[in-house]
């Protein structure tokens, strides 16, 4: 008896000649002569965008730095006249800027920290479908957004709460927000599976295992976005202060600066060049002032900016 061989092709050597052709790119569209008219307003639009908000910042900066007889003559628009760090050393001499500076990092720190702790305590159980009556737990969020108590009531609080000419006054009446309550609700729902929750409940882990150890890690966009929200709004914290403290060595840096600019301005004696002198100085710290005001947010943003983009389309795209 013989047997037949038969050779199969060796698969592995076969040339794949389906692989091997280039593939194509996809064809585009030619731009027709609206499209271009289109694209070209857009880029004027932006640029001119662009320059509304660039010029104003860049005249802040290169007035710093001018003198105080160029700033209150108006001689100065992109580029500094008469280059001088004499409103720098002016606003660091004075020892109120430096403790209103280390009032403000104190109270952002405090009370980012505080704001995003509440907030991811009331917005996580918000979340959750099986959370009894989480409907009307969040209409109740949604009504302090269009209905609040007013100054009087509020300040009757924390007056009776005892804060009032504390460090707490500062941190605590506003330390929610429900517009971030609703924002991170809405990412913890859209986000984070139930598959997730269900396996962490067959491996034993409670509710606040759970939170810390798989929603916090997952929602660091969330939490960068929250944070600078609140650390912004906390920076730029003048009425409360305003308010709520009587003692100077609690004012936050935005108060301290309000009292430089509007009570030491209209201080003057009755010298005229001397008041004259004290006017311009005064409006070359204006400039000075608004730089340092705004130095920390700037440093801030770039840690966060990777996670911004991601944490402002929320809940925009599901699928």
């Amino acid at each position: 008896m013989t047997f037949k061989t038969t050779t199969r092709p060796d698969l592995r050597t076969e040339p794949d000649t389906e692989h091997r052709k280039p593939r194509r790119r996809p064809r585009r569209m030619p731009e027709t002569g609206f499209d271009q008219v289109f694209m070209a307003g857009i880029y004027i639009l932006l640029t001119t965008f662009l320059l509304v908000v660039l010029v104003p910042l860049i005249n802040v900066l290169a007035s710093s730095f001018s003198s105080p007889a160029a700033v209150s003559g108006g001689r100065v628009f992109l580029w500094p006249v008469d280059f001088t760090l004499r409103g720098y050393q002016a606003v660091l001499d004075n020892s109120a800027v430096l403790t209103g500076f280390g009032n403000s990092l104190l109270y952002v720190v405090v009370g980012t920290v505080i704001s995003l702790a509440l907030t991811v305590m009331i917005a996580y159980p918000l979340s959750r479908s099986d959370l009894v009556g989480r409907r009307v737990l969040t209409g109740g969020v949604l009504f302090t957004m269009l209905f609040s108590g007013g100054l009087i009531p509020t300040y009757m609080v924390v007056q009776s709460l005892g804060m009032l000419d504390t460090r707490w006054a500062m941190v605590i009446p506003g330390a929610l927000g429900a517009w971030q309550v609703l924002i991170a609700a809405t990412y913890f729902r859209a986000s984070i599976p139930g598959e997730l929750y269900e396996a962490a409940q067959l491996d034993g882990a409670s509710d606040l295992r759970f939170l810390w150890s798989v929603v916090l890690p997952l929602s660091k966009p969330l939490l960068a976005v929250i944070a600078l929200m609140y650390g912004v709004g906390q920076w730029n914290q003048y009425f409360s202060a305003l308010i709520y403290l009587r003692d100077e060595d609690l004012y936050p840096l935005q108060l301290v600066l309000r009292n430089i600019l509007v009570l030491n301005a209209n201080a003057g004696g009755t010298d005229l060049a001397n008041q004259l002198e004290r006017q311009q100085l005064a409006d070359l710290m204006k400039f000075s002032l608004i730089v340092i005001s705004t130095v920390p947010v700037m440093l801030a943003y770039p840690f966060v900016a990777r996670h911004f983009t991601k944490g402002v389309m929320i809940g925009s795209v599901k699928g």
